[in-house]
């Protein structure tokens, strides 16, 4: 359905050119040319915000990063970042969770589709090859020792533990899942 959307629009404004034929000469044409990008739209596409992009190698600190536009656009809404939920290292009583957590969940509405980060290209659900990834990943797990792994209900996330929740495979799967991204990623740029 999403990819059908750019073929509807496109055919449409074929079928809209095909039928504004006229008498008038070529010159007088081109100055009314209408224009699909005109500077009003490029100006306001420009000031969309553009959502920042995990690595499958950066750093919990490079993501933190990534969160302040996300956060600061959370407190503009209202509404706290998590990590600030708690003051002086206590944690807010039950009924002031309750009100956060409100907040958070009407600012992120808005919030999260400007300013969130977008996964790893590895593991976005846009990129066609993200199930590929995941099975590589999986692959990789079972060949060091990980008995119980596989693909997650999307296709795309890795589960770890299966059924029997086996702590053991929780464990080493989250040990080596950085090292089985990195040559799961590695086989798929070959």
């Amino acid at each position: 359905m999403r990819r059908s959307h750019p073929l509807l629009v496109t055919v449409v404004a074929l079928a809209a050119l095909s039928a504004c034929g006229s008498s008038e000469p070529a010159a007088d044409k081109s100055s009314k040319v209408a224009t699909l990008a005109s500077p009003e739209a490029k100006a306001s596409a420009s000031a969309s915000p553009e959502r920042p992009r995990e690595r499958l190698d950066g750093t919990p600190e490079e993501f933190e990063a990534m969160l302040g536009p996300y956060d600061k656009c959370l407190k503009e809404h209202g509404a706290l970042p998590k990590s600030e939920w708690s003051k002086d290292n206590k944690r807010p009583d039950p009924r002031t969770i309750t009100k956060l957590a409100e907040k958070a969940e009407a600012a992120d509405r808005i919030c999260n589709p400007l300013y969130y980060p977008l996964p790893p290209w590895e593991k976005d659900p846009a990129n066609p090859e993200a199930r590929d990834f995941a099975r590589d990943v999986v692959k990789c797990l079972k060949g060091k020792g990980v008995k119980f792994v596989e693909t997650g209900d999307n296709g795309i996330d890795i589960a770890l533990g299966g059924d029997q929740n086996d702590s053991r495979s929780i464990s080493k799967g989250l040990d080596l899942m950085p090292e089985c991204e990195r040559e799961a990623a590695a086989k798929a740029k070959k």
